[in-house]
């Protein structure tokens, strides 16, 4: 498995499987044993998901080794706060029955009960992520959806820098100020949502090329994609063989100019968020 090597020296897998949206148990284990046997070896999750007990289970009823995964979580905004953040990890390591997360991210960067206090809630919160990765409850820390305000927040006034930003990124939305920034400051973009514009995309006689070019399926494309923007991306279904061709994408690279259009595409339906001020209705 290919990976990117964080800013401490861990090394993460370089395409994650997300697990939102799957609550039934029969489900998340099926989902996860296809996943696991294909080759995927980092799962990305969220306490907001609902669902990290059954992905407990399932890892332990597939008896893989701990130390062969990569596991991801993040904060759930009600949870924002010095002293809140140590009982939700908690909670988080007893539902996914491990001591340790490889990953722990704050998941929004501004939460209704601290609209306008957003940058102290956001570095009391950091403040304890740092005394957990120190404990080493968790392995790595960082953030998700945070823009670049957020992150100078946190890495001109915290002792330790955010490793990892999760936010949205496939052609139409790039988000280059945002990965500039991240590069700049060694902090790792992974990418979530990543076949967003395929429906739209497939339409395009150009991509219609690139599918006949390299025998792949257009979401095996935009994944690709993502790798060679140097993001990680964070894929997810509940189709075993989707779940198949999603990963076998080691095979092949995009050449410059279909990467470049790719780059370039605009597409009316895609517009960056104002993390400042929106936010998923759930996460409120």
């Amino acid at each position: 498995m290919e990976s990117v090597t964080l800013a401490n020296g861990l090394k993460m897998p370089v395409i994650g499987f997300g697990i939102d949206q799957i609550i039934k148990e029969e489900e998340v284990l099926k989902t996860l044993e296809k996943a696991i046997e294909v080759g995927f070896r980092h799962i990305d999750n969220a306490a907001e998901y609902q669902n990290e007990h059954l992905v407990g289970k399932a890892i332990k009823q597939l008896d893989i080794p701990r130390e062969a995964l990569f596991l991801t979580s993040k904060l759930r905004n009600k949870a924002h706060g010095y002293g809140n953040v140590r009982q939700e990890v908690e909670e988080t390591l007893k539902s996914l029955n491990t001591d340790y997360l490889d990953l722990y991210l704050i998941h929004w960067p501004v939460v209704t009960s601290q609209d306008e206090d957003w940058a102290e809630d956001n570095l009391e919160t950091w403040k304890e992520m740092e005394e957990l990765y120190r404990e080493g409850k968790l392995k790595a820390i960082g953030v998700s959806n945070f823009f670049e305000t957020h992150l100078k927040n946190l890495v001109n006034h915290a002792e330790i820098k955010p490793m990892v930003n999760q936010i949205l990124v496939h052609p139409g939305t790039t988000q280059d100020e945002v990965r500039e920034y991240c590069r700049k400051n060694d902090i790792v973009v992974q990418a979530y949502s990543p076949l967003s514009p395929l429906n739209v995309l497939k339409k395009e006689d150009r991509v219609r090329e690139m599918l006949q070019k390299y025998n792949k399926t257009l979401a095996q494309i935009l994944l690709r994609f993502c790798i060679k923007l140097n993001v990680v991306p964070l894929t997810k279904s509940a189709h075993l063989y989707r779940i198949e061709e999603n990963f076998d994408i080691f095979d092949f690279e995009l050449e410059e100019n279909d990467f470049d259009y790719l780059l370039q595409w605009m597409h009316s339906d895609f517009q960056e968020m104002n993390n400042q001020y929106e936010r998923p209705p759930k996460l409120n």
